[in-house]
């Protein structure tokens, strides 16, 4: 059976039912979810249409639900928030005339969740639109509710945000569920009205409900691979192989079992393993995944099935990788990262996770006993941010062409229903991964709604001081004041990129503590001084914990710079949302710190800034944040312009602050300096990644969206697009090849796609640009401007 479902979007949910302050239902629960052990249990309701009609529910549940009708999945939820910002999805359904079938399926894991999971206590919630109570509505309707057994939860190891992985008893789980079969169901507990996020009425909450701001994510099942190795291990029950040290070794391979393997994970057979037998298969995905995995299964009761999940293998006596495309002579290490799967024998019995797993190799490890195995079917369900990416680059360096697909893939691993720092590791959306993410998304895309969850989620997290959290949504939680900052050059670029005045006004008093909470740290000589709590900047080697010199323990001039920096921007906000006084206080705060900032660190000598007090130590950090905040005199700005490309003793940016590292080396019209740096990021095809890495190698994450900013800047950069103009209601193209002969951009602007082709040679730059109708703009070539009328093609050729 198929059944269409047509997802609500946020902004089509109806005002009505977000202005009342309570809903017309309740939150549910089973009798036993109660306690700190995870709970994985299922609601059902079943029912008689008399007419065919579509119905709108609202669903959501805490942690998760899966929704199905008539056995047929038609629903995930709830899509990742907070308690003052707990979503719910919203579905039309249409229903064919006689019974059917509603189950959610339903888990609470509590500390075993991923480490971005909020909860509170387990419980669900689905409501109707214009139906009666006691027809739908969870605490009125006749819901019933069932535990489902057969779940433990095992440890993660490294890969500690992503929540226990799964051990499945088939001979103790609770089949059948999701079609409402089974004799276990049992009257639910009312737990308490469901009430919006506002309009409250002062009543108690812990659910603030409000419609769920994206879409479902991608859910595309598919088989590929190819198997690369299947070994029979001579294992017995009381000497089991440690596989996370056990080389894959070539000459192991039992060639005749490849085919039947090939056939299974590309969807052509099955596998059969027969009896007392323990072997290991290795897939190669091809690319970077994040999906669910589904395994069904036949005969062989008692068998053990383990799938783990790796970004590579490590070399075998070192943490380290070397090429990704090779397995010979390494270790498959997932510390943890898998899940297993214990068949009780019957037939055709299919087995799933509730959460996704990410990376680009699989490795299967089947024990069997007495009886034969058959592996039926193996395929995957890949999950993410349904992403729609309309812009293209193409340029003369096909080694920046081939890192495009690379950086592409990075961050659509790496976004979720939020931004994520690493879909391997930890899961977390923090503000300076997440600020990098998002300026590549306006590059790419105009869906702007993943950016302004994330700068909503940031405003929730701030804590009494001002501070947001270092990530969020978090249980745990850290902040990085540093971080901070990069949340309100985050708003900034959003006003700047988007035409939402509104939304950039409910974040202006978020921007506003936090740079007073920063200015709660300046002390008598102007400076700031020590803040509390962990002030990571970049994870340079000389650094301790990436926080740079006194930063910590004193006075840093990175530090000191950086505020300097988000001062601009604010009093830029201030300005473009309509406060001028504010715009004003910013920019004078912002040339006081700035002048004291340049007497205790600029080293007329070096023609640099100093990182620290005594001017004995030096970085990139300092002198890119001093350029960038725009504060400087001109002498001194000239000065380290002229310096930092020959300076020797700095401490290098790594991956993440290349970032500005770029933009630093735009401003001062070095095209050249950038292409240089980018090769560390040229030469990852030829060492077999499909993703951008997360640090210089030996690399833990292998894919890290911090490292996908080079999308960024070929189109903003090197081909020079930026808005001219809040809300980028008008463009300046300011183009800087360095190297590249040629390129061609097609850039998604939310009034429609810009095209841009441009050709270099000796003594001449030439090209066309073609504006969409209702942005205006200018195309800088050297000290030349030539205007751009909108909705029209401007040829254009100058001599150089």
């Amino acid at each position: 059976m198929r059944v269409l479902i047509d997802y609500i979007p946020f902004d089509a949910v109806a005002e009505a039912w977000m202005g009342a302050p309570a809903w017309p239902a309740s939150w549910i629960r089973h009798p036993e979810a109660v306690g700190a052990a995870p709970f994985v249990g299922a609601y059902r309701l079943s029912f008689t249409i008399r007419e065919p009609k579509t119905v709108r529910f609202h669903v959501t549940a805490d942690e998760r639900y899966e929704l199905f009708l008539d056995g047929v999945r038609i629903g995930r939820g709830s899509e990742r928030g907070d308690h003052a910002n707990w979503y719910f999805e919203s579905y039309d359904v249409p229903f064919t005339s006689g019974a059917h079938t509603l189950v959610a399926r339903c888990w609470w894991l509590g500390d075993h969740a991923p480490g971005a999971q909020i909860t509170y206590r387990p419980g669900f919630l689905m409501a109707a639109e214009n139906e009666p109570q006691d027809v739908f509505n969870t605490g009125h309707a006749p819901w019933v509710a069932a535990k489902i057994n057969g779940y433990q939860f095992t440890p993660c190891g490294e890969a500690f945000g992503t929540g226990s992985k799964l051990d499945v008893d088939g001979s103790q789980l609770t089949w059948g569920v999701e079609s409402g079969e089974g004799d276990d169901w049992r009257s639910v507990e009312v737990i308490q009205p469901a009430r919006n996020q506002y309009n409250n009425n002062g009543a108690m909450n812990v659910w603030r409900l409000a419609p769920a701001t994206l879409p479902p994510m991608v859910d595309i099942a598919f088989q590929t691979g190819i198997v690369r190795h299947v070994e029979v291990l001579k294992s017995t029950p009381e000497q089991v192989v440690d596989l996370s040290s056990t080389p894959v070794v070539a000459a192991n391979c039992d060639p005749g079992r490849l085919p039947a393997w090939q056939s299974l994970v590309t969807g052509l057979g099955h596998v059969v393993i027969e009896p007392y037998t323990t072997l290991r298969a290795i897939v190669d995905l091809g690319d970077y995944y994040c999906a669910y995995p589904e395994l069904e299964l036949t005969g062989g009761d008692g068998a053990d099935v383990r799938i783990d999940w790796a970004e590579a293998l490590y070399l075998l006596d070192a943490h380290d990788k070397g090429h990704r495309d090779e397995i010979e002579g390494k270790r498959f290490f997932s510390d943890g990262v898998g899940d297993r799967f214990r068949h009780d024998g019957n037939d055709h019995r299919r087995y799933t996770t509730l959460w996704w797993q990410a990376g680009r190799y699989i490795q299967f490890t089947v024990t069997t006993g007495k009886a034969a195995l058959t592996i039926d079917t193996f395929l995957l369900r890949e999950t993410r941010y349904p992403l729609p990416i309309t812009a293209e680059f193409d340029c003369s360096d096909t080694r920046i062409n081939s890192l495009v697909p690379l950086a592409t893939r990075a961050l659509e691993m790496c976004a979720h229903e939020t931004y994520m720092d690493c879909p391997y590791y930890e899961q977390l959306m923090y503000v300076g991964d997440t600020r990098l993410e998002v300026l590549t998304t306006y590059a790419l895309s105009t869906d702007d709604r993943l950016p302004r969850k994330a700068l909503s989620l940031f405003n929730s997290s701030r804590d009494t001081r001002g501070f947001t959290a270092s990530s969020y949504p978090c249980r745990n939680r850290q902040v990085i004041p540093p971080f901070s900052l990069w949340w309100v050059a985050m708003v900034h670029d959003y006003a700047m990129w988007r035409d939402d005045l509104a939304f950039v006004r409910t974040l202006l008093p978020g921007v506003r503590a936090v740079i007073d909470a920063f200015l709660g740290y300046v002390n008598a000589d102007g400076l700031v001084e020590r803040p509390s709590d962990w002030n990571f900047v970049d994870w340079v080697p000389a650094w301790r914990y990436g926080v740079p010199p006194d930063a910590d323990s004193g006075v840093s001039g990175v530090l000191n710079w950086h505020l300097v920096y988000s001062l601009e921007l604010a009093s830029q906000l201030e300005a473009i949302a309509g406060y001028p006084e504010l715009a004003a206080r910013n920019s004078r705060l912002a040339n006081e710190i700035s002048a004291a900032t340049t007497a205790a660190f600029f080293d007329g000598p070096r023609g640099l800034m100093a990182d620290d007090i005594m001017h004995s130590k030096w970085s990139e950090h300092s002198q890119c944040l001093a350029l960038l905040s725009g504060s400087l005199p001109e002498n001194v700005r000239a000065t380290i312009a002229a310096s930092l490309p020959h300076a020797s003793g700095l401490e290098k940016t790594t991956i993440y602050f290349s970032h500005y590292l770029f933009e630093t080396y735009r401003t001062i019209a070095r095209p050249d300096l950038l292409m240089d740096r980018l090769d560390l990021w040229l030469n990852l095809v030829d060492r077999g990644f499909k993703t951008t890495v997360e640090a210089p190698e030996p690399s833990r994450s292998d894919c890290h969206a911090w490292g996908a900013h080079p999308l960024f800047h070929f189109h903003a950069s090197i081909v020079g697009i930026r808005p001219a103009a809040p809300g980028f209601r008008e463009i300046s193209i300011t183009p800087q090849l360095g190297s590249v002969q040629h390129v061609r951009s097609t850039f998604p602007h939310p009034l429609g796609p810009v095209h841009i082709e441009i050709t270099k040679t000796a003594d001449e730059i030439s090209g066309a640009v073609s504006l969409p109708v209702g942005l205006p703009g200018v195309l800088n070539l050297g000290t030349k401007a030539i205007h751009l009328d909108s909705g029209r093609l401007t040829a254009f050729a100058e001599h150089l």
